[in-house]
């Protein structure tokens, strides 16, 4: 099956290399032409584990193919693939410009029955929009042109996402006709074989199921911050709240780890889409309110740790950095804790040592020339005449370092380690002579 994609970010990129994984003929355009000739060139402007080797091994086989020209994808593709941006603007409300525009292209050269497929995250009615200017560009053309839209979500989890796409908890797909379905079903039929769900439902449902799994995700993670909060003041401890909760079948394990809180591309533009969207159709959305606050709050409980113990004046004092990026496995730093914690350490005028697998040379775009950052080679470098250690990624290497080690290269008698993804037992590190911070323990 011929598909273009439009739009080569994360979902984009992800998307159009695993759809040619599995067979299909895929281009993926993107109008940012130094981007299109730097994929061409092997370039893979992401880290995801698994992506370039596929991205490669289907440009090979010339299953994979990467263009500027929007007009000619679009005419050549029987399914066309929206997977462009939507940000948030600054009151939280979802920027659809990219997804308009996009729409505009397509009604201006499409030229026979295409299916359109929106998989970028969108509100409700998005996809009604899509169709109304489509049809507004082809009547411009004086001609009839007939096309079906389609909702299809993505469910990908960064550091993860390859893997995701093979094997899926579920394919969501939203539909108006079924000629429309039918061509998702050959579009999906290998998953289908497989045995992995796709769920077919009306256009709308599909459009907000994405945001209802995010917003439910982003409310779990609030909750047991909140729950580490009461820990803390009782004296009991988050980690075995977790396992009492977690064993719960109608709880589950996942996403019941307290920590720095959510970041990331998805969880917060979601959240604050979910609050507009409801706030405009006069719903109550208090409880995502408050999840949005308690993720906020988070991060200054964390920095409330390091004064309350250093004090509020940190000049002089040497910090270091064990992870930039926003979660592990990837090096998006979008809405990452290490941004706002570093910058207010700096304003603070302690010197930063960092160090993260991945997310390196892009902090460096997000942080202007500072004297009193260090960049090191790795874990044990950066934290050498350091004061303290702040945990903010919990890469695996970060897991099980030799803290005997870590002790030597440290300066003081008695250096802390300021955990914010809980990754550590207590008194091992207290043992080991450290003072040792966590939540909710």
């Amino acid at each position: 099956m011929k598909l273009t994609i439009i739009g080569t970010g994360y979902v984009g990129l992800i998307s159009g290399a695993c759809f040619a994984d599995i067979g299909h003929k895929v281009i993926c355009v993107d109008v940012d032409q130094g981007k299109i000739e730097r994929l061409r060139s092997g370039e893979v402007p992401i880290y995801e584990p698994g992506l370039e080797e596929i991205i490669k091994k289907n440009v090979k086989a010339k299953r994979l193919t990467f263009s500027s020209d929007v007009s000619g994808a679009i005419k050549s593709g029987a399914a066309i693939m929206i997977c462009v941006g939507t940000p948030s603007r600054p009151d939280g409300s979802v920027d659809l410009k990219y997804i308009y525009q996009v729409a505009k292209e397509i009604g201006q050269n499409i030229d026979g029955h295409k299916i359109i497929v929106q998989k970028s995250t969108v509100p409700p009615g998005t996809a009604k929009e899509i169709e109304n200017i489509i049809r507004s560009e082809i009547k411009k053309r004086e001609t009839k042109i007939n096309f079906d839209i389609v909702s299809n979500p993505e469910f990908l989890k960064e550091g993860n996402a390859v893997s995701d796409f093979k094997k899926p908890d579920r394919i969501v797909v939203g539909v108006e006709s079924a000629d429309s379905e039918d061509v998702m079903k050959r579009l999906y039929a290998p998953f289908m074989r497989t045995g992995y769900r796709v769920i077919f439902m009306d256009v709308p449902s599909a459009e907000l199921a994405k945001y209802a799994a995010n917003a439910m995700l982003a409310t779990r993670i609030s909750f047991m911050n909140m729950i580490a909060q009461v820990a803390e003041k009782v004296g009991a401890d988050i980690d075995n709240i977790r396992a009492g909760i977690g064993s719960d079948s109608r709880i589950g394990k996942h996403f019941l780890f307290a920590g720095l809180g959510y970041g990331g591309s998805c969880f917060p533009k979601d959240v604050k889409g979910m609050i507009d969207m409801g706030k405009k159709l006069g719903c109550d959305v208090g409880i995502l309110e408050e999840v949005e606050k308690t993720n906020k709050l988070q991060r200054k409980r964390f920095l409330k740790k390091i004064t309350n113990y250093f004090g509020e004046d940190l000049s002089g004092l040497t910090f270091a950095v064990w992870g930039l990026a926003f979660k592990p496995e990837t090096d998006d730093l979008r809405e990452a804790p290490s941004i706002d914690i570093i910058k207010w350490l700096l304003e603070k005028g302690a010197r930063v040592r960092v160090f993260d697998p991945q997310a390196m040379e892009n902090f460096k775009k997000e942080i202007s020339d500072n004297t009193n950052i260090f960049y090191a080679k790795d874990e044990y470098e950066v934290v050498k005449r350091s004061d303290a250690i702040l945990v903010l990624t919990e890469w695996m290497q970060f897991r099980d370092p030799d803290w005997k080690e870590v002790y030597a290269l440290m300066s003081g008698c008695e250096p802390a380690v300021f955990d914010g993804r809980n990754l550590y037992d207590p008194k091992t590190l207290e043992e080991s002579g450290f003072k040792y911070f966590c939540f909710g323990k």
